[in-house]
């Protein structure tokens, strides 16, 4: 695979879906096999998402995506099948996931802890071929590898990588949610559904806010207090929560969606944003923003060594990712699944090869 090498590890090709221009058609064909760098992996992928970024991608918005053909992919879980030389810690039939953001290890933020904002990330279906696939490639295996309790599916922990490691640390690490606060989230996919399933799990009071009543639907099911449409969100938030949000995040990503999360905070409230923003950067009302002290911040992901707590929270049963789980479909679906994402609630991961 492009920039991990092309060594036939297992004598023949791979099955991966792919697309050779951006918007281009997702047809599945055999691409060259991969071996890892010395300090790399690689995996036999057990269960990949189908997720909003890697629709991002295929629309042209991720400036990572440079080179044709290219294989989606960022969200995974499987079994490694092919160890690197300098890795110390794993090896052949280990039960693993991995965060989106694969990190260096050795830059400043790494040292300090933060590698979700690396300075040399790379990211699986972005800086190179992903997880759509048999067979993928990681790096900085002792770094990024996060070890699966037998007792989880591959299709549960998959859904973990994106999806709820990034709910995780925009609503706990980075919105700091407190018990009894009120959470509004933006957008009710993959995302969102995980926020809010964390947000009830710490014990805030949640509103889901969504043009589509399906996904609205699944949000109370996953225990969201109220519901309402988008276009009506900035005055019911603030009625029903007697003066706005303590905390709101952004899940969808738009301008729009952005500024009325904003505009739903009480005075001293917390924005965080989450969903990226195709149609370029909102304008921040800074004098709210000034006057009302509230705090503007972005998430990006969760590092490896943060998994413990979220994988803790699945094992005691306090946050059940499972019922997310909407649709699982095969590699050859996924193309289809790829192009219509977000017009199933909940989330749809391929775990057929």
């Amino acid at each position: 695979m492009r920039g991990l090498g092309t060594f036939g590890l297992y004598g023949g090709d791979v099955r991966a879906l792919v697309y050779d221009t951006f918007r281009g058609p997702l047809v599945v064909r055999e691409v060259a096999d991969v071996i890892p760098h010395p300090h790399g992996v690689v995996v036999r992928v057990g269960a990949t998402g189908v997720c909003r970024s890697d629709w991002h991608g295929w629309q042209g918005h991720d400036a990572d995506i440079t080179t044709f053909p290219h294989v989606p992919g960022h969200e995974l879980a499987g079994t490694i099948a092919f160890v690197g030389a300098e890795v110390q810690n794993w090896q052949v039939g280990d039960r693993v996931t991995v965060p989106f953001v694969n990190a260096c290890g050795v830059c400043v933020q790494c040292a300090e802890g933060n590698h979700q904002v690396c300075a040399h990330q790379r990211q699986p279906g972005f800086t190179h071929w992903g997880s759509m696939a048999e067979l993928v490639a990681l790096d900085a295996a002792d770094v990024n590898l996060v070890r699966l309790p037998d007792a989880l599916s591959f299709a549960t922990a998959a859904s973990l990588g994106c999806r709820y490691a990034t709910a995780f640390r925009a609503v706990v690490q980075q919105g700091r949610v407190a018990p009894g606060e009120w959470v509004v989230v933006f957008g009710c996919g993959g995302v969102g559904l995980a926020a809010i399933q964390i947000a009830v799990a710490y014990g805030a009071h949640v509103v889901a806010a969504d043009i589509s009543p399906s996904a609205l639907a699944l949000a109370r099911q996953l225990g969201a207090a109220v519901t309402c449409a988008p276009a009506s969100a900035v005055p019911f938030v603030h009625e029903t929560t007697g003066g706005g949000a303590h905390l709101t995040l952004d899940a969808f990503g738009s301008t729009q969606t952005c500024l009325d999360a904003i505009a739903s905070l009480r005075p001293r409230g917390r924005h965080v944003q989450v969903g990226l923003m195709p149609d370029g950067p909102a304008p921040i009302p800074m004098g709210r923003v000034l006057s009302q002290e509230l705090e503007i911040l972005g998430s990006h992901g969760l590092a490896a060594h943060a998994y413990p707590e979220l994988l803790a929270l699945v094992a005691s049963g306090r946050l059940r990712p499972d019922l997310l789980l909407t649709r699982e479909i095969s590699l050859d679906e996924a193309g289809e699944a790829l192009s219509q994402v977000g017009q199933i609630p909940g989330v749809t991961v391929i775990t057929q090869f």
